[in-house]
């Protein structure tokens, strides 16, 4: 299992990392979006943002619940759009070697 990126918070200050969580149940708890969709938002966000690790913290999420390759791609279409291709090079950076048995 890959390491948590914010174990140094964890064991600096385990209120803040039982806080964010927290938050991140909150966040992606079933509700009017299933979780897959969540992530695939999420995931979209992050690759935005330029969060590599996000991204494929988050693809690796978004395949364990039902996800397929062509979804994930198409969220990150759609934040390609919005947010210019920063985003395209996050994604590509996250998701390095993900898809390597595909056809």
């Amino acid at each position: 299992m890959p390491r948590n990126p914010l174990e140094s918070i964890a064991k600096a200050d385990p209120g803040l990392f039982a806080h964010v969580n927290e938050t991140r149940e909150f966040a992606f708890a079933p509700g009017a979006l299933d979780t897959k969709t969540k992530q695939l938002i999420a995931l979209a966000l992050d690759a935005s943002l330029g969060a590599a690790n996000g991204v494929r913290s988050l693809a690796d999420g978004a395949l364990q619940n039902g996800a397929t390759k062509d979804e994930i791609m198409e969220a990150l279409r759609v934040a390609a759009f919005i947010t210019g291709a920063h985003c395209v090079y996050s994604a590509a950076a996250g998701l390095d070697g993900l898809f390597d048995g595909d056809a």
